[in-house]
């Protein structure tokens, strides 16, 4: 079993405050093909209240985290249909599950940043 688990944490950059209520999915990519492992959702802080991956399932490979920000902002700005930002996608690697991997993610309805925090 490994010792390592994954994390995340969003800043509204756009409202000056944590992504609160953003909802997300996490994937495992086996061969090529992404499968679902989980659905979240951030709490007031803008984190999950429990690592999003953990244990058996936090294992070495490739990953992707989407975050359905666009559906977030719509409740603060005058999004078109087809806003500049949607979903943010943030495709990632794990080459040791004994660490601790953090994403955090700077968001606003026109940018993005991301980064392997600790």
């Amino acid at each position: 079993m490994s010792k390592g688990y994954l994390t995340t944490h969003v800043l509204d950059t756009y409202n000056g405050k944590p992504g609160s209520g953003i909802k997300g999915s996490i994937y495992f990519f086996e061969d090529s093909n992404p499968k679902k492992i989980a659905d979240f959702i951030l709490n007031v802080d803008g984190r999950c209240d429990q690592p999003i991956l953990e244990n058996n399932q936090f294992k070495i490979g490739k990953y992707e985290i989407k975050f359905y920000c666009g559906e977030y902002f719509k409740k603060f700005t005058k999004l078109s249909d087809n806003p500049f930002l949607d979903d943010v996608v943030i495709r990632f690697g794990i080459n040791d599950n004994n660490e601790h991997y953090h994403v955090p993610l700077l968001i606003s309805p026109w940018s993005y940043t991301t980064y392997r925090g600790s």
